[in-house]
């Protein structure tokens, strides 16, 4: 019985510390080191150098409390994953658009450790080191008032529209793509 318990305990960490649930052949960088895992493809289709992208994530699953949200992750996977493919870095401009439950994922450590049982917010290294990357966020207005998030209680550069569809509608005109994952 004991070591079930011991295999059982060893399996949640492994799933749950970034660390150790790295599958063999993923790892970080070029561009962003501390997370945004990738693995090589050898593509059928490959990207052209002068390729430009402007994307838009759309993230509204909040992450556990804690923990980096795993779609504000993606930005940093994409980026990483398209340099290693030899797209240059400053031909990528990704846009997050945040609403619902997430929002309180762009919100400054005393909102938050208010709202999560006094845990850290995971997300927000991760948000300032996609920011250096030129990554913008964006919350919806109308989920803020929802879940009372002032402006003054966003992480630094986070910025505020009047709502979610308002920003996905101005990136678009802006030629942003929406990023469905």
């Amino acid at each position: 019985m004991k070591i079930l318990k011991t295999a059982l305990f060893l399996s949640a960490l492994t799933l749950t510390n970034p660390v150790f649930a790295q599958l063999e052949g993923f790892k970080t960088g070029p561009v962003i080191d501390e997370f945004g895992p990738t693995a090589a493809v050898q593509t059928d289709i490959p990207i052209a150098a002068e390729t430009q992208f402007k994307i838009a994530f759309d993230v509204a699953k909040k992450a556990d409390a804690g923990n980096l949200n795993r779609s504000i992750e993606s930005a940093a996977r994409f980026i990483n994953m398209h340099v290693a493919a030899g797209v240059p870095a400053g031909n990528i401009k990704l846009a997050i658009v945040v609403h619902g439950g997430a929002s309180v994922d762009l919100t400054k450590q005393k909102l938050y450790g208010a709202r999560n049982d006094g845990a850290t917010n995971g997300s927000a290294d991760a948000i300032a080191i996609l920011q250096k990357h030129g990554v913008e966020f964006r919350l919806c207005g109308q989920s803020a008032a929802a879940h009372k998030i002032n402006n003054a209680d966003l992480l630094p550069g986070v910025k505020m529209d009047l709502s979610a569809m308002t920003a996905h509608a101005l990136l678009q005109q802006q030629g942003y793509t929406l990023n469905p994952f």
